[in-house]
């Protein structure tokens, strides 16, 4: 089979989450999709981190935690907790939890600095203009709305400034930066984002301000401790620092020596432009070479609607956990949201049906009416057949043999929307396949050879399916991977990557004959929808 080949190791960041409230149905969506690329590369056998964590300086968490009447850190760390409760009910198995406010940061930010300053990047000025709070930026009249409020906070006007700043020379890297763009057109993605980059940068860049006055929640100027690091110029360098080993000294060297460059920037559209304007000069200004890949995805809505706090419609993603688990939250939104589009979130009319009939009818059911046919017309084994024994013919190998290197291909083009479908129409057809061969039937005429091969080749096609899926339901793959008689688990990232054969588990006909096979249970239990949900 023609897998694609990869590198050895793999790093890649979700956001550093801001914490000025806790975890939104936003962040959960980024992190998910992180989850599933770290859970792939490690079943293709690479050595992976997985960065995620959060971003704690800025006059927005001040002003957050000065709300609540708590000083700044004691506000951090109950959100960072939050956080951190929210990925471990997800089942996401993040590597590296980078916090801004760590002292090994300060180190490399103050080390990153010296160095931009030392290439004359850096310099004095006054800096005049609206600014958003929000996102922690200067804005231009055009890229305001009626009342001069910020389309991303639309709920608070901008604030006129007038102070002296500390700014980084953006405009001297323009020509530098549109080279890489035209040289790499995959660095940014997908291509609308990219497009959206081109366009602001083809409009000529303005040098933008790296400190702020009157704010002590962050990290000193080094040359100027009047000035504060404003907190984009701190909070890329926190995927740099999570790079470091435990035992390290928190040194540039020692931070970009294994995993740098990092293959994988996962972002919102929103951060877009400092992901893959601001952060790439900041990098040449460094001398450091440049990640492979941002990638900036597109926003989720409601019921059709816009989720905002004003309109009250928020989802709250822990709730929705506890109230259908971590597996339904991560297929739903892999598998119905085309990565990089908008998408949209309905809980009576698409959450619920379309679990129901692709977990609960379509996977489960499948498997458990083939186990207990398993168990009456098999002694409870696996046929004692292999996948060579298949006829040529049969639908569910012709479609199972390339279905390995096609889901493969999606999730490299973080497409896994299109590798839900793909596995699903195996499963589709397998039931299908069932209801049309009738092995009850064909047992009853005492054809027992073909009695084995039509069960041989649903549980070989559910076991795939299974396999495939598993970086994005890894709770029932574990579970169906159990009925079929395996002791895999694909939350055991050791054990992953130790037996690591990517193309014999992707290959469709290598379940072992004669395989004893568990007691049949549903993998998946059907919803119900409450009117009381939230």
């Amino acid at each position: 089979m023609n897998y694609i080949d990869n590198k050895k190791t793999f790093a890649l960041t979700t956001p550093l989450y801001y914490v000025n409230d806790i975890p939104h149905i936003g962040s959960a969506y980024t992190t998910i999709a992180a989850d599933v690329v770290a859970r792939y590369q490690r079943m293709r056998g690479n050595s992976v981190l997985l960065i995620t964590g959060n971003d704690e300086h800025g006059q927005k968490i001040q002003r957050a935690a000065e709300a609540r009447g708590l000083p700044p850190q004691v506000h951090c760390d109950e959100i960072v907790a939050g956080f951190e409760k929210l990925w471990q009910k997800l089942n996401i198995q993040y590597d590296r939890f980078s916090r801004t406010t760590a002292n090994r940061h300060h180190a490399i930010v103050k080390e990153f600095f010296h160095r931009v300053w030392d290439a004359g990047d850096i310099y004095l000025s006054q800096q005049k203009g609206l600014y958003c709070v929000g996102c922690e930026e200067f804005k231009e009249e055009r890229e305001l709305l009626e009342g001069k409020r910020c389309p991303l906070h639309p709920n608070k006007e901008v604030e006129w400034r007038d102070e002296e700043n500390y700014f980084f020379r953006l405009s001297k890297y323009q020509t530098q930066l549109e080279k890489l763009y035209q040289e790499r057109p995959d660095f940014i993605q997908p291509e609308t984002r990219r497009n959206e980059v081109l366009n602001f940068v083809g409009q000529g860049l303005q040098d933008f301000s790296i400190s702020r006055v009157n704010l002590d929640w962050g990290f000193p100027i080094p040359t100027d401790p009047k000035h504060t690091i404003y907190v984009w110029f701190d909070a890329l360098l926190g995927y740099v620092t999570a790079l470091l080993e435990p035992e390290d000294e928190p040194t540039l060297e020692n931070a970009l020596a294994k995993w740098w460059p990092i293959n994988l920037h996962l972002i919102g559209k929103d951060i877009l432009r400092f992901h893959a304007v601001y952060w790439p000069a900041m990098l040449m200004s460094a001398k450091i070479s440049l990640p492979e890949k941002v990638f900036g995805h597109g926003f989720l809505t409601k019921d059709g609607q816009k989720i905002s706090k004003t309109l009250g419609n928020t989802i709250d993603p822990i709730d929705l956990v506890d109230r259908y688990g971590a597996d339904a939250v991560r297929y739903y939104f892999m598998k119905e949201i085309e990565f990089g589009k908008d998408g949209d979130f309905n809980e009576k009319n698409r959450f619920i049906p379309i679990l129901n009939a692709d977990l609960a009818n379509d996977l489960g059911n499948l498997l458990n009416r083939t186990l207990k046919m398993a168990y009456k017309y098999c002694g409870g084994e696996v046929p004692n057949l292999t996948g060579a024994d298949i006829s040529p013919e049969n639908p569910l190998k012709t479609i199972g043999l390339p279905l390995g290197t096609q889901v493969a291909q999606a999730y490299e083009n973080l497409a896994f929307s299109n590798a839900c479908e793909a596995v699903l129409n195996l499963i589709r057809t397998g039931n299908k396949y069932i209801d049309e061969q009738a092995p009850w039937t064909l047992y009853k005429q005492g054809n027992q050879p073909a009695v084995e091969e039509v069960l041989y080749s649903v549980l070989e096609s559910v076991r795939l399916a299974a396999y495939l899926l598993s970086p994005i339901i890894p709770g029932i793959s574990n579970n169906i991977y159990q009925q079929l008689g395996f002791r895999t688990n694909f939350d055991d990232k050791t054990q992953l990557s130790n037996t690591a054969n990517f193309s014999t588990s992707a290959s469709w006909g290598t379940l072992p004959g004669k395989q004893k096979l568990g007691e049949p249970h549903p993998v998946f239990q059907k919803l119900e929808f409450s009117e009381t949900s939230s």
